[in-house]
């Protein structure tokens, strides 16, 4: 085992939302008004890409069920991984979301070049782009609070 493994690996540390009730309101309330008026699709893309890219199990299992149970392929949900060489299963407004996604996740690498904005940018009204950032941003804090926490998938039935 790897020590990147074994320090992702064992009891959870905090259930910080049992801690901190309020700040997990918060958190809810954020998602809520985060993507409001986004397809449910797209936002559960967002949340898929932006937790692999974090290696959040957790949001990954969540996010894949959630996915599945409103309808999205387990093609896409699988592909969403690879998005840039399956461009085909995607339409171009899921791609711009997803390399903005993929840019704000792993923003401290180079940010967000002007292509992947102007790109977003052309696909999404501002009042769509705002909830496109918010959502990005709402799941890499979810993802950061459950990998930091060691939050664990549970077994589905």
């Amino acid at each position: 085992m790897t020590t990147t493994q074994t320090q992702l690996s064992g009891e959870q540390r905090i259930t910080w939302a049992r801690v901190n009730p309020e700040a997990f309101k918060a958190m809810l309330a954020l998602e809520e008004i985060g993507g409001v008026s986004l397809d449910p699709t797209l936002r559960e893309l967002i949340k898929l890409r932006a937790s692999g890219l974090n290696g959040c199990a957790y949001c990954l299992d969540m996010h894949a069920h959630d996915a599945a149970k409103n309808g999205e392929t387990l093609q896409r949900i699988v592909a969403v991984a690879a998005w840039h060489e399956a461009k085909h299963l995607f339409t171009a407004r899921e791609q711009a979301a997803l390399a903005l996604t993929d840019a704000v996740t792993k923003i401290g690498e180079h940010g967000v070049t002007d292509e992947v904005w102007d790109e977003a940018a052309a696909r999404f009204d501002e009042k769509e782009l705002v909830e496109v950032l918010v959502s990005i941003s709402t799941i890499n804090m979810w993802n950061r609070l459950g990998i930091a926490a060691r939050a664990h998938t549970k077994a589905r039935a």
